[in-house]
């Protein structure tokens, strides 16, 4: 099993870009990658996969502002956040799967983000 850390939260205004780092214990090259963001009293949300080729896929909230990337010489994910908004400010986390059709098995232990001027 992989072990996730993340890395790169912060506070930030709106408006403002942050990148956050995910990086594993392991080989990547054979999961899919996530990022999860959760906030106070609200269910865990997707925000962004990564899949072993490549291909990615965004939640509608973030679409056109965050963009996730891997290097797999370097076992580590990358989710780059632009034009930030105070709805994005959460806890996020690094996920990992073997499949979008399989449970994750890996999670990180978070790094806050928050927004405010």
């Amino acid at each position: 099993q992989v072990q996730l850390v993340e890395s790169g939260g912060g506070l930030v205004q709106p408006g403002g870009s942050l990148r956050l780092s995910c990086a594993a214990s392991g080989s990547i090259s054979i999961f899919v990658m996530g990022w999860y963001r959760q906030t106070p009293g609200k269910e865990r949300e997707l925000v962004a996969t990564i899949t072993t080729g490549g291909n990615r896929s965004y939640a509608v909230s973030v679409k056109g502002r965050f963009t996730i990337s891997k290097d797999n010489a370097k076992n580590t994910v990358y989710l780059q956040m632009n034009s930030l908004k105070f709805e994005d400010t959460a806890v996020y986390y690094c996920s990992a799967r073997r499949s979008m059709f399989e449970s994750i098995l890996s999670w990180g232990q978070g790094t806050q983000v928050t927004v405010s001027s």
